[in-house]
């Protein structure tokens, strides 16, 4: 019993450290690839096009790929799977650092995303081995595992690349590969053959579970609430690099050290936070007043003048990062125990996407107004349209706040009626 508790323990180890790479990988490269791409074009307008077109595919293949590879999980089982995606993702950094020209660069990008999307795999892994005992906790180490990987990825990338520009890339290669052939001889499956079941081509269509919202007539303003939230949210990963470079002069170095920051923050906020607060004050006020908050904190990066007000900024607005959890508190408190699945599944396809659009729309915004010589010169126009979203987010919830109370007043009216007689 205790042999077999160590072993579960090992596994969700492997699973924790699985993350916190990926996360890690992730936030590595970002602050370099701006100069990775200067290499192939010129002109700072052309490098946050293509810098948007970079972030948005690996965006899009992981919300293609994430049914794919936990249904081909269900098949062939969970540890082929991971590992595989393990060796092809440290195989294609050492490929994207090698990389000659933009077109190699890019495919290099679209099979990370792949292999990326084995986020979905980690987590059936983790269901696998997971009783009523320890599942809590066990999940809990996946957001812990994210938290960790965003907050170091940034710091060591932007430390590494004082070294050039390609190294990032090798350090997320060897971590890749050595938590692979880690795996390799340590992990077991998690799935037995008995439980394995083959898998209908229609179940890897990854718009399917987005049809479920359509039937939650009752939390549509609420549900487009989280998705222009979830909108704003992703103007960071999109051009935090490129807008900091140009507008302050910050090296990849800086760049790594304040995503650090921003995956700190995170961490306390909604970690530690959150719990707190929407205890004393409630989900509908803390969604409410946190997503104005949070349209005001996106505008006011838009009029920071220097790299330390931008620290200011982020400091002060990230209180209102609480908004997010609260907001999808509050939608699946509204939604019966049985759809709970389909609807945490519909809300993570959502996000996704906006994690696609959201690097298309902002690196174009900001290479057509960050040029002084241009017709219109706004740097901080992304910053502007995202703080636009979140008031835009508030009206939505403030408006079915208003409606929830119409539809409860008549009905407390009537319960005291049929009391009083």
């Amino acid at each position: 019993m205790q042999q077999a508790q160590k072993a579960t323990k090992a596994s969700a180890m492997f699973i924790f450290v699985t993350l916190v790479i990926e996360a890690m990988g992730f936030g590595i490269v970002m602050p370099v690839l701006p100069d990775v791409i200067r290499r192939f074009v010129e002109g700072d307008a052309q490098v946050a096009t293509i810098y948007g077109y970079f972030i948005a595919v690996y965006a899009l293949l992981q919300f293609l790929f994430a049914p794919v590879l936990g249904r081909l999980s269900d098949k062939y089982g969970r540890r082929p799977v991971l590992l595989l995606s393990l060796f092809g993702t440290g195989v294609d950094y050492v490929f994207m650092a090698l990389a000659p020209n933009l077109g190699l660069l890019f495919l290099g990008r679209l099979i990370s995303g792949i292999c990326g999307a084995s986020y979905t795999v980690a987590t059936a892994y983790l269901a696998d081995i997971s009783d009523d005992t320890n599942r809590a906790k066990n999940f809990g180490l996946m957001g812990a595992g994210f938290g960790l990987g965003f907050i170091l990825g940034p710091a060591v990338g932007g430390l590494v690349a004082s070294q050039g520009a390609e190294y990032p890339f090798y350090v997320s290669a060897g971590l890749n590969l050595l938590n692979f052939f880690f795996g390799l001889f340590v992990l077991p499956e998690s799935l037995p053959k008995s439980l394995r079941r083959d898998f209908d081509w229609r179940d890897l269509n990854p718009f399917k579970s987005l049809w479920v919202l359509t039937s939650m007539k009752t939390i549509t303003l609420l549900l487009v609430a989280h998705m222009l939230l979830q909108l704003a949210g992703q103007t960071h990963p999109s051009i935090w690099a490129i807008y900091t470079e140009a507008r302050f002069g910050w090296t990849a170095a800086e760049v790594g050290v304040s995503l650090a920051a921003v995956g700190l923050l995170s961490a306390i906020v909604q970690g530690a936070l959150t719990g707190p607060v929407v205890k004393k004050f409630g989900e509908k006020k803390v969604g409410l007043w946190g997503s104005l908050g949070e349209a005001i904190g996106f505008t006011c990066y838009g009029f920071a003048a220097s790299g330390l007000m931008l620290y200011v900024v982020l400091t002060v607005s990230s209180i209102f990062w609480v908004a997010h959890p609260a907001l999808q508190s509050l939608i699946a408190r509204e939604i019966p125990p049985e759809k709970q699945g389909e609807l945490q599944g519909a809300l993570m396809s959502l996000t996704s996407l906006t994690a696609v659009f959201n690097p298309l729309l902002m690196t174009r915004v900001f290479a057509y107004t960050s040029t002084p010589e241009g017709a219109f010169y706004l740097p901080g126009a992304p910053y502007y349209i995202a703080g636009f979203f979140g008031l835009v987010a508030f009206a939505a919830i403030w408006v079915w706040e208003k409606r929830q109370s119409a539809v409860q007043d008549p009905q407390r009216a009537n319960s005291n009626s049929k009391f009083r007689n």
